[in-house]
Parts: C-alpha cells; structure tokens; sequence
C-alpha cells in the first residue's frame, strides 16, 4: 500500500518506527506536541542511535494544530495517559475505511475502541528498547518481539497489512488472534520494570539483587493472578515466562524468569526503563494511573488482593510528587511488604 501511515506521537517508540519505515520508503507523517521535535524531525532530520541501527532521515512532522487530510492508517503511540486525547484529536481525520493501531502500554485498546469503535481497533505489542533523547535524537537500543493483532476477531486483510508493515522494521514480528495476551504478558513484565524505577540502578542491577527479588516474584503473581481471574492467559516473551508467576509454579520457576530478564536487559544500549528517565531524567508523570493502578481497580472487581502493587504505585507516586527519591531505601519499603 502507499498511502500514508500517520504516526500520532514521534518519542521513543513511534519516533523509531516512523524513522525506519520513511527510510524504507513507506510515505510517513509524524505528529507530536514538542514543537521543537517537529521541527527537527522535518527539517534536520531524526536521528536514531544506539547499536542497532544509526542514521539519521528527514520525516514530514507536524504538531497536532497543524494536521490536515484523513488517513487509513493511524498508529497511535503516545503515553498512555494521553491516549483519550490524543485519539480525540486525531479522530476527525481517520478515513471512513480508516482504523488505529496502538503501538503503546497498557491496555489502551479499550480507551481507543471507546471513541472510534472495537472494529476500528487493532493492537500491538511491542517490546523493542528505544529512548526519546531530545528534540529530533532517538536511542534504540535493543530489538524485542512485535506482535500484531485485532481488538477484537480474527486477523483482517488490514492486520496482514499492518504485519508487512512492522516486518520492514523488525522481520520476526508475528500475527495473533489474541493480542490481550501479549498486552497482559507485557503488563507483568510492565509491573517489574516499574519496581527497578525506585532506584537508580540498571534494570539488570535490580533483576540481580536477592534482596529484592522477592517482589519481584510477588509483582508477577499478583499481575497473573489478576489477568486469569479477567480470563486471560498472558503470553511469554524476551525472558518474562507468565506461566512461571502462576499461583502453581514454585518460587524456583519464577526466580529463574527473573534471572532471565537480567540477562536479556543486559546486552541492551537502553540500561534503565522510560519510567526511570520519566521520574529522573525528564521530571515528569509516569504510566503508573493509566497502565498499572487499572490492574489493581480490575483485581478488586474479581476479588483479588494486589497489596504489592498498591505499595508500588504509591512509592512511585511519593516520587513523582517529590516525597521520596529513587534510591534503594524506597525500593526496600516495597520489599517489606513482600516479606
């Protein structure tokens, strides 16, 4: 197809996917809110660094104001505190054939679907290392599964499409009838990054330290628990293994996925997770309310007790808010509750 993919948010992920796509000669538009991007991104060029790929490639941006036309293919890739927004905006220039893809965490599909329809919806799990540096720079620093698939039904013609298209960018991406796996799998892994947030440590660092590997164990259970009683079964991917944080796994199974992730994160150029770069870096509000307190109100609803990650997402807060600092005292008062 050649008709032009908008990518509403140009950071970390869809900065990535933009870059690589328009130099595989896939007609882009990039749409971002930092007019200081937008203009680096189009006049400059963006460039990405990092081990896996360098370059640096002029891609049409714009600012939200300024976008004009309709579009069929939409991938949405902003915060996911943004995505009610962000999908307002873009609505009135989704084609009547049109649809938008989420390339983002959490479980914004549901937000998504809300406003422009389930059958207009279609998922996407991305696990790949990439960090929005400043206006027009983009680290990526390591590649991770992609998987592509429908909100709700089978694969279309169009989630085919949409597969070809990730495939230019990463080749061993997949197609699923059942995205919700994947996106509760990475909510799981999702649960742990955001405990490695509390220091200032590498996600290997963390994932490594026996004082702290218990809550990480008590995170991924709590995380399975909760995605089994929606009925959902999360899918493994890059080292995090669900069925190993099952109410029937042993302690071993899921100390085991931890040293698993420690090893994958390892060999990454992007050593920390965007929440830690959030919180240290650009002092500004994490995921934590859309992405990880929406397990716990879903976990209430069925009955199932998530006391880790209440303590977790209060800890990140008192940062956010200035109470505490990353460091590893806070992430001990997580831990005590693992005890």
């Amino acid at each position: 197809m050649t008709d032009t993919v908008l990518i509403w948010g140009a950071g970390a992920i869809g900065g990535v996917l933009g870059a690589c796509w328009a130099r595989a000669g896939v007609p882009v538009q990039l749409v971002d809110i930092d007019a200081a991007h937008v203009a680096a991104c189009r006049d400059d060029g963006l460039s990405i660094t990092g081990p896996v790929e360098s370059f640096r490639i002029k891609v049409p941006a714009v600012t939200p104001a300024d976008v004009s036309g309709t579009f069929r293919r939409v991938v949405l890739a902003v915060k996911a505190q943004a995505t009610e927004a962000a999908t307002r905006a873009l609505a009135p220039h989704l084609a009547p054939d049109g649809f938008v893809l989420s390339a983002q965490n959490g479980l914004n599909e549901h937000v998504i679907a809300g406003i422009v329809g389930q059958n207009r919806t279609m998922g996407a799990f991305v696990n790949f290392g990439a960090d929005w540096q400043g206006p027009g720079e983009i680290l990526f620093g390591n590649r991770g599964a992609v998987v592509i698939g429908e909100a709700a039904g089978p694969p279309q013609d169009r989630t085919r499409e949409m597969l070809d298209l990730m495939q230019t960018f990463e080749p061993d991406a997949i197609l699923t009838d059942d995205i919700w796996s994947y996106l509760w799998g990475k909510l799981g892994y999702g649960a742990l990054l955001f405990a490695t947030a509390l220091t200032h440590e590498t996600m290997t660092e963390n994932f490594e330290d026996p004082l702290r590997i218990p809550a990480f164990v008590g995170l991924g259970r709590e995380v399975i628990a909760v995605a089994r009683a929606e009925g959902v079964s999360p899918r493994g991917f890059n080292g995090f293994d669900p069925t190993a944080f099952a109410p029937a796994a042993n302690d071993a199974a899921a100390r085991a996925s931890v040293a698993a992730l420690a090893e994958f994160n390892r060999h990454s150029a992007k050593p920390r997770t965007g929440v830690w770069r959030d919180l240290a870096v650009r002092k500004r509000k994490t995921e934590v309310d859309p992405m990880m307190t929406m397990i716990a109100e879903i976990g209430r609803r069925h009955g199932v007790p998530t006391p880790l990650l209440d303590r977790m997402f209060a800890l990140i807060k008192d940062i956010e808010d200035g109470r505490r600092e990353q460091s590893p005292e806070t992430f001990a008062a997580l831990t005590e509750v693992s005890q």
